[in-house]
């Protein structure tokens, strides 16, 4: 008994533990993106306290610390200056929109699906985003303001920015900078790099640098309440926009899930993930808050500090909430050039310096699905970019599972002498092999179609089964090893038992009894072929051939 009121202290004090150390992470991020959203500072921290708070009671990861992150953050600044003109509360109804599609998707239990991504578009997705916050933060590290309308507006800043920097600004840029990559690895453990530069930062601004932009006045308390509206007309537009959002933060949200089950041994409910983090994202928006997902880095620092449950979720968003009502007047004081230099090592890290260092092993479709997605990602927009990413990955994998799938149709000729001349049937005239035929003639073709057969290979398997079907008179369909067929192949082969019809080549149809459940057999596609010459081994195949050859 002892023995378990032990373990439920110490599992007690983990949470503990773990929810005051996510806290500390999720401040200084939860700040920095919501200032790279284009909403504000502290619209981060709502987002780090409603995301948060339900994520962590309605999820399906118990140990997962939720907030705004990185990918959402930028995706957010695009819908608000692309997709909403600027316009707050239609921004806001995207996200709404957004949060009810990742909850129609839990519905659906979809969730697992969301996962399937290709891991091109999500390199190639994250680099992006790591690339898009260093260049769009370039200018505050500079002393000047965020321009507003993606990598490329910023860039067209630069010039301007290098010519008239503020040297208080870059100086704290500098120095926060510099933090956050020589912080020492033994303090790490007490305090995160991020938070240490947060605090150095500020401290230099505010006793020596006075004159480098800050904050300004932050409202403190209570957040407005706000009604997203979106016109009719303009419903078509802010889909794709929403279902981007929905996307990604449905993918960050399950991959730091399963970063977290690594981690703690334990396994989440995807489906109710996905069904929190929507609900969450939906709350948000009526608080004016930026959309949140999983925040990897703060779960890790969670998990690692002892955090077991959901206590410590619950526990981080309520420290986050005590600090928004009354934060203001310190917040206010934090330079733009702190952030923007905490930002800028932030998206360094976020660069997917892995998967880039092997590319030129990757596969070369991997790295065109890539090189598009960063690339429309910079030049273009988040939500277009990972659009045709998915669209080109899907198609790239197309074409991979039609190699695959072609290669598991075997033709093979039957030689008369073997196939036909049974000694079974040596006293049978009939039988008999006339000594002027060709001894290597092969009337007899066995086409064996092992596996699954989908739309990838529809096409190409008419013109492969095709050109083996005309140099024979009969042709044997074996599906005995068939696993799986959909419409499209099904249809396929129905197209190839009718040009065989046409040609005066003879079908013989082996090992159905498998098909019942597959498309070939609902659609009925070899409806014109005798059921005379519907076989199940090649033993029986042979007896019709002969008839057929005969005729």
């Amino acid at each position: 008994m002892s023995l378990q009121v032990s373990d439920k202290l110490q599992n007690v004090r983990g949470d503990v533990f773990g929810g005051l150390t996510a806290a500390v992470v999720a401040l200084p991020l939860s700040l920095a993106f919501g200032v790279a959203s284009g909403l504000g500072a502290i619209e981060g921290l709502y987002s780090a306290v409603v995301v948060g708070m339900l994520a962590a009671l309605l999820g399906g990861s118990k140990t997962q610390i939720s907030g705004p992150t990185a990918p959402l953050s930028v995706a957010m600044a695009v819908v608000f200056v692309d997709y909403a003109d600027g316009d707050l509360t239609k921004a806001l109804a995207i996200v709404a929109m957004a949060g009810l599609i990742q909850v129609l998707l839990g519905a659906l239990r979809l969730g697992t699906f969301v996962a399937y991504t290709p891991y091109a578009v999500v390199s190639g997705f994250t680099s992006a985003v790591g690339l898009i916050i260093i260049v769009v933060q370039v200018l505050p590290f500079f002393g000047t303001d965020v321009a507003l309308g993606g990598a490329l507006k910023s860039l067209r800043e630069w010039p301007d920015a290098i010519t008239s920097v503020d040297p208080s600004a870059l100086t704290l840029g500098l120095i926060t900078l510099a933090v956050c990559i020589f912080w020492p690895a033994r303090l790490q453990k007490f305090l995160p790099p991020s938070v240490g530069a947060l605090m150095a930062g500020t401290l230099v601004g505010v006793l020596w640098l006075r004159d480098a932009p800050n904050i300004g006045e932050v409202p403190t308390g209570l957040p407005d309440l706000h009604i997203p509206e979106i016109p009719l007309g303009d419903l078509g537009g802010a889909l794709p926009a929403a279902v981007t959002i929905a996307l990604l933060g449905s993918i960050n949200s399950l991959l730091t899930a399963r970063v977290a089950d690594s981690l703690t041994r334990q396994s989440h409910d995807p489906n109710r993930e996905l069904m929190g983090a929507g609900v969450a994202n939906v709350v948000v928006a009526l608080v004016g808050g930026v959309p949140g997902a999983g925040a990897t880095s703060c779960t890790v620092a969670n998990v690692r500090a002892g955090g077991r449950s959901r206590v410590s979720g619950v526990l981080c968003a309520t420290i986050l909430a005590a600090l928004v009502l009354g934060l203001g007047r310190y917040v206010d004081s934090i330079p733009h050039a702190v952030l923007a230099g905490i930002l800028i090592k932030i998206g360094f890290d976020i660069i997917d310096w892995r998967y880039v260092s092997h590319i030129h092993r990757v596969p070369r479709e991997n790295v065109v699905v890539l090189a598009l997605t960063l690339g429309l990602s910079i030049i273009s927009d988040l939500v277009i970019a990972v659009a045709v990413g998915l669209v080109v990955a899907a198609l790239t994998g197309a074409r991979q599972v039609e190699r695959l799938e072609l290669d598991k149709v075997i033709s093979t000729p039957l030689l008369d002498m073997t196939f036909l001349a049974d000694p079974d049937a040596e006293d049978d005239p009939a039988f008999d092999l006339d000594s002027d035929d060709d001894p290597f003639a092969a009337r007899v073709g066995l086409l064996s179609l092992r596996g699954s057969f989908t739309a990838a290979s529809s096409t190409r398997l008419f013109k492969v089964i095709n050109h083996d079907m005309a140099e024979h008179e009969v042709v044997i369909f074996d599906f005995t090893d068939t696993l799986h067929v959909d419409d499209s192949a099904a249809l396929t082969i129905g197209q190839l038992a009718d040009t065989a019809r046409d040609a005066d080549t003879q079908c013989i149809v082996m090992g159905m009894s498998g098909m019942t459940g597959t498309s070939v057999h609902a659609l009925n596609v070899l409806r014109y072929i005798p059921e005379d010459n519907f076989v199940e081994n090649l033993d029986d195949a042979r007896i019709v051939a002969r008839r057929l050859l005969n005729d």
